[in-house]
């Protein structure tokens, strides 16, 4: 969604319109939105002002504080590592630490190729399979430091498929 064209564009308002009749609409437009293309940058949250009524400032509040909106794009796999209490004492660092060295990112960012993202997440309440990691939903338990490479590069072969 580079840069937004008409389709984009009249694709949120009819997003938009699918809740007009809602009291607090905001959240199901931006999940509608954010299953959609993947992210929500400014200009279309500026549609989505237009459209509802609702304050640029208070969307962006919504869109920054939840963690599973995005202002930019995410990559194809979305790699979530549980950095939460049981997690971090069992290794959760060290693992996060082995994603980031091999696919070349920080937690926050985005692989060059739009492969992977790496999110540090705060606890997905997988406490007793520790320290536990998440791509694109599936819940990979009890991760070693050496079991990253491997999971690594079988999203790499899923995605050269």
């Amino acid at each position: 969604m580079a840069k937004l064209n008409a389709a984009a564009a009249a694709k949120i308002e009819e997003i938009c319109a699918r809740y007009k009749d809602e009291k607090t609409p905001l959240m199901m437009i931006l999940s509608d939105i954010q299953n959609e293309y993947g992210y929500i940058p400014l200009e279309v949250q500026e549609i989505v002002s237009k459209n509802t009524g609702i304050s640029v400032a208070e969307i962006y509040g919504v869109v920054t504080f939840y963690s599973f909106f995005s202002l930019t794009p995410k990559g194809k796999y979305v790699i979530g590592c549980c950095l939460g209490t049981a997690c971090y004492v069992k290794g959760a660092q060290q693992v996060i630490d082995k994603f980031s060295e091999l696919i070349g990112i920080k937690p926050g960012e985005t692989s060059e190729d739009g492969l992977f993202t790496l999110d540090a997440l705060r606890c997905i309440g997988a406490c007793g399979i520790a320290p536990a990691v998440s791509i694109n939903g599936k819940v990979y338990p009890k991760v070693e430091v050496n079991q990253v490479s491997e999971i690594i590069e079988s999203y790499r072969k899923e995605a050269s498929a």
